[in-house]
């Protein structure tokens, strides 16, 4: 039976900064909270500028919750030692809307492949352990308009069915924007669309 799923994990905040050591070769550890590739980019220069020394930045991201586009970077570490096993943990966490970068400083002896991609993944899954996840639903948001006459009705149903306003707009017309959680949505949409003098449509 295909459940309907409609939460995802995610991570609050950034997570503190962890270290992995490989003879001789350090690998630092971060996991932040992103939802855009500019989010990513500028996380990645800030590291940059902090680990100026550093010989290799590689990262993983994973940004969306129904619709998912995702990268492995390998930093000039040879193919796929860096990026996918980084990636390959944001897969085993199950979260989403996250970088995880993995700073590398070269210690002076070579790990080989098998090395590589054990460090990357371990800093990786460290990173993420020290992260705070948490579930959150996936939410539709729909936007009221109605008379301010008509706004007792219009509360009473969101204070019931414990709705989240996310903006409104108190004049002689009404709006409110509303967030409801996607198994949930169409029944509350349909107890509003059945009211008089309220409409209710998806927000874009």
């Amino acid at each position: 039976m295909n459940e309907f799923k409609d939460t995802y994990k995610t991570i609050e905040t950034a997570s503190e900064e962890v270290l992995f050591k490989e003879k001789n070769s350090k690998f630092f550890g971060y996991a932040y909270s992103v939802t855009t590739e500019e989010e990513v980019k500028t996380h990645l220069e800030q590291l940059k500028k902090q680990h100026f020394s550093a010989r290799h930045w590689c990262y993983a991201y994973q940004i969306g919750i129904e619709q998912l586009s995702f990268r492995a970077n390998d930093d000039g570490e040879p193919n796929n030692s860096a990026g996918m096993p980084i990636y390959g943990q944001i897969q085993s966490f199950e979260v989403t809307n996250i970088l995880v970068v993995v700073v590398r400083y070269f210690g002076g002896v070579k790990l080989g492949v098998g090395g590589l991609i054990s460090a990357y993944k371990t800093t990786a899954q460290m990173a993420l352990e020290n992260a705070t996840i948490v579930e959150k639903t996936i939410d539709v948001t729909f936007i009221l308009t109605f008379d301010y006459k008509n706004i007792n009705k219009v509360m009473r149903i969101i204070k019931e069915k414990k709705i989240e306003i996310i903006a409104q707009k108190m004049e002689l017309n009404c709006e409110i924007q509303i967030a409801i959680r996607k198994k949930n949505a169409d029944t509350i949409a349909d107890i509003f669309a059945s009211l008089f003098e309220i409409t209710i449509k998806k927000a874009d």
